[in-house]
This record gives C-alpha cells, structure tokens and sequence, in this order.
C-alpha cells in the first residue's frame, strides 16, 4: 500500500516505512507519518508481540527497522507515552504498561469525590441481556444489521448512594458467552484483559440533561433533575470500538475532572 506523506523531502522516508508495515490496507492513508507509526507500533503490543512489562528496542533501533527519522520515531514513542501505553525510564530503557493497573484504569473514570479521589462506584444492581443491536448501536460500535450486542443496566453507589446509572452496549462477537457468566467484571479495562483485548483510547461527550422518571426513581431525584450525561465509546488497541456507554449522573458532592497533558 503507499502511504501519503505531506513534505516532499520525506517520500523517501515514507517509501522505506511502507515497504516494512504490513497492515490492513488504507488504515494509515492520509495521515501524518508518527500516527502511522504509532499505530504499527501498537499493534506490536495488541497482537502479543511486545508482552506487558517488557522492553522494546530502543529508539535508534525502530527508527532504523522502519527506514525513519530518529525525530519522527521520537514522535511516535512521545504519542505512545502520553497515552500511557508506554513508560520511559531513565537509564533502563521504554518498557510497555501492564492494562490492568490502576493507573491505566484510571484514564476512563474522570469523576471524583470531594477529596479529590477518584470515584468508581460500588455496584448495587447489574442486569445483562443480549439482543440485535439498534441503529445507534451499529453506528456508535461500528456493527452491521443483524449483529448482536450484549446490553447491562448498572447502577453504581458511593458511600452508600447510588449517584450513577449506566447503559452499556458491548460487541458480543468479542465477549463470548458474556451473558452467560454471574462474575462479569464491571470494568471495561478488566473485561478486556479477561477476554485477551488490550485497551486504547476513550472518546467521551459530556453534556448536561434531564433524569427521566426510570433514572429518577434509580437515583432517588426528581423527574427532570439535572443530571451530568456521560457518553463514551472504549476503543481497543487496534481501534475497533468495544464499549459503548451513557451514564447519567448526580453529581452531589462528586464533579467531573479531566486530566490534558
């Protein structure tokens, strides 16, 4: 496949980069050259190339693999590091993150307490049924007509009180069996792990509605409360989307931070 490049001095580069990144075609056209080799990167890490904890080549070594700049290979690695898939340390080399640590779990859970913590949420109630998917599934998870999903209603609780109610859309061709099992994680970054998907990125709308008389009576408010909407789509490492989420939260003492680096 060619890759597109935007500076006439890197075709070069780009023709050498192309010629070693064997992927699905057209998934890196028309993007800048350190995404293209994030995303070969990653893949490393999402196929079992590069196991969590273990260290990968150095940054002259890839640079040289793929026929790059040390500079737009620098990149790449930055890019990775921010996400926290990666971690640079000093004198000892740039080791990839363990998925299931608390720190990476972290990345998609924005609310916090009064002091500042971080609030997951007790879970009081959980329900799981599968069904075809809906239009706005097939949109939101990239599914086609006809393909299934598993559907969980949850309700988490803080110090005793249920503050936020979830609707969850997952895949079910990527959770086999799913409804079928009484331990389901209530975490997506512990459901992946247990199903061998490694986590990306999360795309997040946060937006200010109205609880509905269902949500009201689930959060102990009023019809018409205000509550904060939380929709989120969970990407896996290799971008295909593997969570679909709206939670509808009161927020009392708790509010929403977020993190930019």
């Amino acid at each position: 496949m060619a890759f597109v490049r935007y500076r006439a001095d890197e075709r070069e580069e780009a023709s050498m980069l192309s010629s070693r990144m064997a992927t699905t075609p057209g998934r890196f056209s028309n993007r800048p050259l350190y995404l293209q080799l994030r995303d070969a990167l990653a893949e490393r890490i999402a196929q079992g190339e590069w196991k969590p904890g273990s260290a990968i080549p150095n940054e002259s070594d890839l640079a040289r693999e793929f026929g790059v700049s040390a500079g737009t290979m620098r990149k790449a690695l930055d890019l990775m590091e921010a996400e926290r898939l990666l971690t640079r340390r000093q004198g000892r080399g740039t080791f990839v993150n363990d998925q299931s640590s608390d720190e990476l779990a972290a990345r998609f859970n924005n609310l916090r307490g009064a002091d500042g913590s971080r609030v997951n949420g007790e879970i009081k109630a959980m329900e799981i049924a599968e069904a075809a998917a809906s239009e706005a599934e097939c949109a939101r998870l990239r599914l086609r007509a006809g393909d299934r999903v598993y559907r969980i209603a949850r309700l988490r609780q803080h110090n005793g009180q249920v503050f936020l109610a979830e609707d969850v859309a997952l895949p079910a061709a990527l959770f086999p069996g799913l409804a079928e099992r009484t331990n389901a994680a209530d975490r997506i970054i512990v459901l992946a792990q247990e199903y061998g998907l490694l986590l990306g990125k999360a795309e997040e709308r946060v937006s200010l509605g109205e609880a509905s008389p269902a949500v009201a009576r689930s959060l102990g408010i009023a019809a018409g409360a205000p509550v904060l909407v939380l929709d989120r789509v969970v990407f896996s490492l290799d971008g295909r989307p593997l969570e679909w989420r709206i939670g509808r939260c009161h927020l009392k003492d708790k509010y929403y931070m977020a993190e930019m680096a």
